[in-house]
């Protein structure tokens, strides 16, 4: 006969991996994701069509991982009847999901520029603003997943104001890409294109962000979605104290 507490240790034992197993997948998306965006970016940057059409066939993949880890969630909803922290991590891992299959869908948007950069012409900008906030919201996301991770939120909190940072980049580049139009209308379709292309690279900063915010509700239980950054940090910075 199995005794009480040894039953009791085996299901939380079970309960745990169950958590442990999702929160891997969830990571596992995320590396996808980073994947998908590097290769939609070099697509953009090298006008590579065969390429672009290679991230757009890859986004399927993201799909399923978002509908695989959705069920896994439910299914610990509805076996488990998670409590306190465990329910919040449960509900952090749906909404994290969430914002990286919107991520997926933003790299395959860019990779259709890409496409069409490719049989229209390069745009006169040289994609220095495209690469630049790229290389912004890439190294978020990384951060924002590292957060995840390891439970960092002094980590999540610098993801946050860096989505600011993207905001700031993304307005003076739109103005830089407008010049160009005006100096010479025959620039109009390509700008427009990146215009675009930049579009989803701001969105992508935007999911980015918010995979970091549910880093600080996982951690200390607080929804920080519309708190100014230097609120943020004033009230993490108190929060310590």
């Amino acid at each position: 006969m199995i005794h009480q507490d040894s039953y009791k240790q085996h299901i939380s034992g079970q309960f745990n991996a169950e958590l442990e197993a999702v929160k891997n997948h969830l990571l596992e998306m995320g590396g996808k994701v980073e994947q998908q965006i590097a290769r939609a970016v070099e697509s953009l940057l090298k006008r590579d069509s065969g390429e672009a059409m290679q991230v757009i066939a890859g986004d399927q993949e993201v799909n399923d991982m978002e509908v695989r880890i959705d069920e896994e969630c439910s299914r610990i909803l509805a076996r488990r009847q998670p409590a306190a922290s465990d329910l919040r991590l449960v509900i952090a891992i749906a909404k994290v999901t969430t914002d990286l299959e919107r991520i997926g869908d933003e790299a395959t948007k860019i990779a259709r520029q890409a496409i069409k950069l490719s049989e229209e012409g390069k745009s006169p900008s040289s994609y220095v603003e495209a690469r630049h906030i790229a290389s912004h919201v890439a190294s978020m996301l990384r951060k924002a997943l590292d957060a995840f991770a390891r439970l960092d939120v002094d980590m999540a909190v610098e993801v946050v104001v860096q989505d600011a940072e993207v905001d700031s980049e993304y307005g003076t580049a739109l103005r830089s890409l407008v010049t160009f139009m005006m100096e010479d209308p025959r620039t109009i379709s390509p700008v427009l294109n990146e215009m675009w292309a930049l579009r989803s690279l701001e969105r992508i900063g935007d999911h980015g962000s918010n995979i970091a915010e549910q880093v600080i509700y996982l951690v200390k239980g607080m929804d920080v979605r519309h708190i100014e950054p230097a609120q943020l940090q004033a009230q993490m910075k108190s929060s310590n104290d």
